[in-house]
């Protein structure tokens, strides 16, 4: 059978019977499941109640829905009804609810959002951001109650490929977010790329486990958008309950003989961590045949100690996916070829401080050598290239610019005509990111606003944030490091979380590690209590932030005096 050409044909052609479908693990940890039969009525009849509501074809929609299973029904009711979904992260990851409230109403404000869809469980936020002046003349509806009763009459109108499907705002990691106009064309050809002969080879037996944020393209399309569209069954658990016991993703795994997961590079050190020996007997992950890892710098070592630990639970490395991706391309730019084992590159650190990803024959462990993952290839269809910044292609093992074209990449940010100049120049999606060809495959190493450059030397800011660490005391994954520039010259300053009592040893052996490890002396090593770091609301650092709070004084640390 052909693809569908829109997310809405996709749904109308899904199969009837109770055998396939989504399946839900809510906040109050009850299991709803939902044939695709049920999905398609229930989007139909919300989709009635939007447009008696006064929402038109061409509408935009935010979500702020914390239970998954309102969410995807509703932003399917949108798809169904013409209208544009906009979803919102429902849950407030800053420290400052001010802040939080800035975004969403930002968020509101750029997309033009007509109306706002919302939960009595987040009504206390709803309520604040209801005094916000963005939020003037739009409507807000509260899920389920908005939708109970017999649904209004009205006329289903036809949706195009060439019609917006949804605005994914990005996640703000350097700037305010910016809404990536996706199309329905878009996410068909990404969905059926990844998901296809070349991708991840969806089979009639797969089953979808997923604990990531419905909010964030992997989440949203990698496991609801892309799974309509093939016909994959899912199991859908928050976000939240993984955070708190994040053994629970791979009991769901167990159960419902899970085939495919993802995950970022930090969830499979957490779970590696956090799962205790007495729980491997109850888990069978036999089953999986990708476990892919995306949307952060991949670490080898994370992957391959996740390996080792589940190995006599039946977990297969070669399962193990490294990809790439971003918004802008819907989701996925690169796989690395499913059921094979797992590339590391191994290059000098000297030679990469020049751009030349050399390989190196130094001995495993060696503080010279750089370890790499590849990301694989391009799917058919899509070209990636790497560039110099005259947009010039380089040979294999030149660092530059990643850059891909093809049906997968959106014509932009939505209303922001700037911003898709520069992202997007001569058909070519300028990525951002700093990577390498090498035997075919991309290697992603780094951002170029991240880029820490001193003394003329080029250094990936987390490659010292994984040697760091690894010291004892440091909460891993909550480093960052960033350079600032002091009386013209450009000085490394690394930020830890770690408890105050960990903080003046810290403080001594950090500077010591970037010295021995890397050649660098640090100008300052902030220890700051746990949950300063500021990051995005999928979890990636927000370096350009902590620079201007770091800069203004404004980083809570521990009051702690370097020694020695």
């Amino acid at each position: 059978m052909s693809a569908p050409y829109t997310l809405v044909e996709a749904l109308d052609r899904l199969p009837d019977g109770d055998e396939r479908g989504f399946r839900f693990y809510g906040l109050d940890r009850e299991e709803r499941f939902y044939p695709y039969a049920s999905m398609r009525e229930e989007a139909a009849r919300r989709a009635a109640f939007l447009h008696a509501a006064g929402l038109a074809p061409g509408d935009r929609v935010a979500l702020l829905l914390p239970e998954n299973h309102e969410f995807v029904l509703t932003f399917l009711a949108a798809s169904v009804g013409g209208l544009v979904p906009v979803p919102m992260y429902p849950q407030a990851t800053f420290k400052s609810v001010d802040a939080y409230l800035d975004i969403l109403a930002h968020i509101v404000e750029a997309a033009d959002a007509r109306a706002l869809v919302a939960m009595e469980a987040n009504r206390d936020v709803v309520d604040k951001l209801a005094t916000r002046p963005e939020m003037q003349g739009r409507r807000v509806l509260f899920a389920p109650e908005a939708f109970e009763g017999p649904a209004p009459a009205w006329s289903r109108p036809r949706v195009a490929p060439s019609d917006l499907c949804f605005l994914q705002f990005t996640s703000g990691s350097t700037s305010r977010p910016k809404g990536v106009e996706v199309t329905h064309a878009n996410l068909v050809a990404n969905a059926t790329a990844f998901l296809g002969p070349r991708g991840l080879a969806r089979t009639p037996d797969d089953v979808g486990v997923s604990w990531l944020p419905l909010f964030h393209d992997m989440g949203l399309i990698g496991f609801v958008l892309g799974t309509l569209i093939v016909d994959l069954p899912v199991v859908l658990m928050p976000t939240a309950h993984f955070a708190r016991m994040p053994r629970r993703w791979l009991e769901l795994v167990t159960k419902h003989r899970g085939t495919i997961t993802y995950a970022p590079n930090f969830a499979y050190q957490l779970v590696e961590k956090r799962v205790r020996d007495a729980d491997l007997a109850s888990l069978d992950l036999s089953s999986l045949r990708v476990a892919g890892c995306g949307a952060e710098p991949i670490r080898a070592r994370s992957l391959l100690d996740f390996a080792e630990r589940f190995a006599p639970c039946g977990f297969d490395q070669r399962a193990l996916l490294p990809s790439y991706g971003m918004a802008e391309s819907c989701l996925a730019i690169t796989f690395h070829p499913r059921g094979t084992p797992m590339i590391v590159d191994r290059v000098d650190r000297t030679t990469m401080q020049d751009g030349i990803a050399a390989p190196s024959s130094a001995a495993a462990g060696d503080p010279d050598v750089l370890e790499i993952v590849s990301c694989g290839v391009a799917f058919p269809e899509h070209d990636v290239r790497v560039v110099d910044d005259r947009g010039r292609e380089l040979p294999e093992r030149r660092v530059g610019e990643i850059v891909t074209r093809g049906p997968s990449v959106t014509a932009g940010y939505f209303r922001n005509e700037e911003a898709t100049r520069a992202a997007i120049r001569d058909g070519w999606l300028h990525t951002g990111d700093l990577g390498y060809h090498a035997g075919g495959n991309l290697y992603v190493c780094g951002r170029i606003k991240d880029l820490i450059i001193i003394k003329g030397a080029n250094h990936h800011p987390q490659d010292l944030e994984w040697a760091i660490g690894e010291l004892e005391g440091v909460r891993r994954g909550n480093v960052c490091a960033f350079s600032v520039v002091r009386d013209g010259t450009e000085e490394l300053v690394i930020l830890a979380e770690a408890a105050r009592a960990d903080a003046p040893r810290l403080r001594r052996e950090i500077a010591k590690k970037i010295y021995a490890d890397f050649g660098l002396q640090v100008a300052d090593v902030v220890i700051s209590p746990v949950g300063t770091l500021p990051k995005t609301s999928s979890g990636k650092h927000q370096r350009h932030k902590t620079r201007l709070l770091y800069e203004r004084g404004e980083l809570e640390k521990h009051a702690v005096e370097i020694d020695g």
